[in-house]
């Protein structure tokens, strides 16, 4: 399969955030084995040479070709001038064995001071993690400076499609007055907690197609005591009432919301019965009156927010958001 057009995005990815370096590779193999065509990696996360070789193992025996990949890598802040953003695409091609990306994402509207791989790799949030009181540097590169570079990367086409993550309705709509080349993509975070239909309603209207990330919501977050257990949509009623009603999971009733609203969703497990599990969600669907009873299930709650992690963990207030 060749993807043409962004619409063509399998609506399941995996997504790549805190697989260990360890398990990774073997992680990434066994996905393609599952069925998976789209992965969402990032240099930030650290483990991209590893999902480089899982990749390469399943294409060199002959489960999928490039062409039936869906890659997305994303540009860390610290390469946000100019200058750094091929710099970046490039050592994130040579990480993952790659001649191209099908869609590369500016990662954060966070612009922090350029680190060398050579000192740093991923380079991460501190600026000198070593120092007596560490925090991130800010840097003075305005947003358009960093997408007008992204738009040349599509030009000379080292990525098929580009694309944003983590922008408000204001950035998104100051983008689309600035750029040459319109942005394809808009990944954020959005599950039953955080609907944001008044941004994916947004991003729709500009023409972008729209990834939500962390779609099971609080999981991801618990271990990084950015949530509580408590918060688990799993265990809202109305979603194991549906889920009973289906005879499915209640994983797969959320991850079908997302799928179903329009949107496509980033699962991730090291678990094979997991994986075919979550792909299963393309198998039913959701009445119109499931599909609402889901969405009230809004309360705004937002898990990855600079405004909160960046003070707690990296001693510098950034919110992003209102």
């Amino acid at each position: 399969m060749s993807y043409q057009s962004i619409k063509d995005i399998p609506n399941i990815g995996f997504g790549l955030w805190k697989i260990s370096n360890e398990v990774c590779a073997d992680v990434v193999y066994e996905a393609v084995k599952q069925g998976y065509r789209h992965f969402d990696a990032a240099s930030d996360y650290g483990n991209e040479k590893e999902v480089g070789i899982g990749l390469k193992r399943a294409m060199d025996e002959g489960l999928c070709n490039r062409e039936d990949l869906w890659v997305t890598s994303k540009l860390w802040n610290t390469y946000h001038h100019p200058s750094h953003v091929p710099m970046a695409l490039q050592r994130t091609l040579e990480d993952l064995q790659l001649e191209y990306l099908d869609l590369y994402l500016i990662h954060f509207p966070i612009a922090l001071e350029f680190i060398d791989f050579e000192e740093r790799y991923p380079s991460e949030w501190f600026f000198e993690p070593e120092a007596s009181n560490p925090a991130m540097k800010l840097a003075k590169i305005p947003l358009a400076d960093t997408w007008h570079a992204m738009e040349e990367l599509k030009v000379n086409k080292k990525v098929k499609h580009i694309g944003i993550c983590n922008y408000s309705t204001g950035l998104l709509n100051d983008l689309m007055n600035y750029c040459q080349i319109p942005p394809e993509l808009l990944q954020i975070e959005s599950h039953p907690y955080l609907s944001q239909e008044n941004l994916i309603r947004l991003a729709k209207q500009h023409g972008l197609e729209v990834t939500a990330y962390s779609p099971l919501g609080s999981l991801s977050y618990v271990e990084l005591e950015m949530a509580e257990q408590s918060e688990s949509i799993l265990d809202q009623n109305v979603v194991k009432e549906i889920a009973k009603r289906l005879n499915c999971s209640p994983v797969q009733v959320v991850l079908r919301w997302g799928t179903q609203r329009g949107t496509s969703v980033l699962a991730k497990s090291i678990s094979a019965e997991r994986m075919a599990e979550n792909l299963a969600s393309n198998n039913f669907e959701l009445s119109p009156k499931d599909m609402m009873a889901i969405s009230n299930l809004n309360r705004n709650r937002r898990f990855n927010d600079p405004g909160d992690f960046c003070e707690g963990a990296f001693n510098t207030f950034h919110p992003i958001y209102d």
